[in-house]
């Protein structure tokens, strides 16, 4: 999950895994695999940004625990 700020300034945290394109065009769309579009603040580098640090945190879980 990651959070990100929609255009009027309301935090929503969304599923990283549900992305399916980030544009901009030039304000950063969020295309989600249900067809869904959220229009965000953050750069798109930035969200791949949080999507990169999310996977991150989230498969070192799994390697601390074997």
């Amino acid at each position: 999950m990651i959070n990100i700020t929609k255009m009027n300034d309301v935090n929503i945290t969304v599923n990283a895994d549900l992305i399916e394109t980030i544009e901009e065009i030039p304000d950063t769309v969020i295309t989600l695999t249900n067809g869904k579009k959220i229009l965000v603040k953050e750069s798109r580098q930035e969200v791949i940004n949080l999507v990169k640090c999310y996977k991150k945190e989230l498969f070192s879980r799994f390697l601390k625990e074997d």
